[in-house]
């Protein structure tokens, strides 16, 4: 028996917060329990969850995520999610290790021998867009993801419309036909909005339009997705099968769980057969470190109905550190091709700096989100 010994955190900048679990056996496996803008919160609750491991054999990953899910009559929510997703992770981090293979090989083998990727570019204007695509594609991408908005009105002017249209058109010029653009809403947008802007964008072929409503409006979804022919995605605020279900009901292309809000790789993997029951695609959710990331390509190269990964190497709001700076060898994350390759060392396939991490940790960082208002003073979707 492979025994849980010490668990310990580490909030990192830029607003990440790292999970290792140590075993009497001298294993180690890391997992990412990131919450962007309360990660402090799912720290205490990480601590509170480690009660339950302490002392367990840390192989039986899906009894841990049962209990530490379900052992307490009050259930769900990001927090609680994300601080079972850190464990989760690095609990299969220890499985593969101990079992010397990649975490992939433990979920049935690789159907996959390279994952495809994609960047993030901001801009507020068609110009800056077009130089931030550039800039991904000079790395070796060939595909981005895009904000459709900055902050916009319940009911959309002419000119905030009209913004969202040349930004996209500026994209497209970029990219040309052989390569892709999604178009993320972020929530900031009204129904209204979202079904009057999504026509708009079709002669562009969006690669997917993303969250055009915010999660909990999640009954709005059919909506939108029968006003339109692009793809529709959603789910980086899901955390559970249960919370998907309405969404994949509700006719959408594209899941979006994060594995470090949506119960780790245990939860994720249900998730994904869930989709496929209803011929979605998996493209998870993660501007995070590369825990998180590492932790979804291991998903991926298991997963047939897996489309695209997002990442955030270099993304401009790393601010204090980047993603590779935590990790021993960074050649696993190579981009070929617009890909990465199948990672093949064990557990997770990422060797994290424990030096750097523990270093990182006494900074500390308290990231938050941006609060927004519209030019009235009431609250503005971020």
């Amino acid at each position: 028996m492979t025994v849980i010994s010490r668990i310990e955190t580490f909030l990192v900048p830029p607003r990440w917060l790292f999970v290792r679990i140590e075993t009497d056996s001298g294993i180690v496996g890391w997992g990412e329990a990131t919450c962007e803008g309360r990660s402090e919160t799912v720290r205490a609750a990480v601590e509170q969850l480690s009660e339950l491991l302490i002392g367990r054999d840390a192989l039986r990953i899906e009894d841990h995520w049962q209990v530490m899910t379900k052992g307490s009559f009050y259930r769900g929510g990001p927090i609680l999610a994300s601080a079972v997703s850190g464990l989760d992770q690095a609990l299969w981090d220890i499985a593969g290790k101990h079992f010397n293979t990649p975490v992939h090989q433990l979920l049935g083998g690789h159907v996959r021998d390279r994952i495809r990727m994609y960047g993030w570019v901001g801009g507020d204007e068609p110009n800056e867009v077009a130089d931030q695509i550039s800039a991904q594609l000079e790395v070796g991408l060939t595909a981005v993801k895009m904000n459709a908005s900055g902050r916009m009105s319940p009911v959309a002017s002419v000119a905030e419309i009209d913004g969202v249209i040349r930004r996209v058109a500026a994209a497209r010029q970029v990219l040309g036909d052989h390569r892709d653009v999604a178009v993320d809403f972020h929530g900031r947008f009204s129904l209204a909005n979202a079904k009057r802007v999504a026509p708009l964008l079709e002669p562009f072929r969006p690669f997917f339009l993303e969250e055009p409503v915010v999660p909990e409006n999640t009954h709005l979804l059919r909506e939108f997705t029968s006003s339109t022919t692009t793809p529709v995605s959603t789910g980086e605020r899901l955390y559970s099968r249960q919370e998907f279900l309405p969404a994949l009901q509700a006719g959408i292309a594209v899941a979006q769980p994060d594995l470090s809000h949506a119960g780790g790789i245990t939860e994720v993997r249900k998730i994904a057969a869930l989709a496929e029951v209803y011929e979605v695609q998996l493209a998870p959710h993660c501007p995070l470190g590369p825990l998180a990331l590492a932790a979804c390509l291991q998903v991926g190269f298991a997963t047939p109905n897996f489309l695209i990964q997002e990442q955030s190497i270099g993304i401009h709001y790393n601010q204090g550190a980047e993603v590779l700076d935590y990790v021993v060898d960074k050649t696993p994350f190579k981009f070929v091709n617009g890909h990465i390759e199948r990672l093949t060392g064990p557990g997770l396939g990422v060797e994290i700096d424990e030096a750097v991490v523990r270093a990182a940790d006494k900074r500390g960082h308290a990231w938050r989100g941006p609060v927004w208002r519209h030019p009235d003073g009431s609250f503005a979707e971020w």
